[in-house]
């Protein structure tokens, strides 16, 4: 199985918080209550940007500068 990538739009939350940790401060920066939550196990960034109606496009290049931000610090 190839290894998840960030822009998969079937993604649990919950997967993408455990790979990349430096994108719960995006989520917690939009006020979001994912980090934690017991249904983000099944919830998809699509689903979280609609239920907080956010714009998902601009949510999820956040989360990728994120990712890219800490791979330059870190490595």
């Amino acid at each position: 199985m190839p290894p998840p990538k960030l822009d998969d739009p079937d993604l649990p939350l919950d997967v993408l918080m455990t790979i990349w940790p430096e994108t719960v401060r995006v989520f917690m920066d939009h006020d979001m209550l994912c980090v934690g939550c017991l249904v983000s196990p099944f919830h998809s960034v699509s689903q979280a940007c609609a239920e907080y109606h956010l714009d998902e496009e601009v949510f999820r290049a956040a989360l990728a500068d994120a990712v890219e931000a800490a791979h330059r610090r870190w490595g």
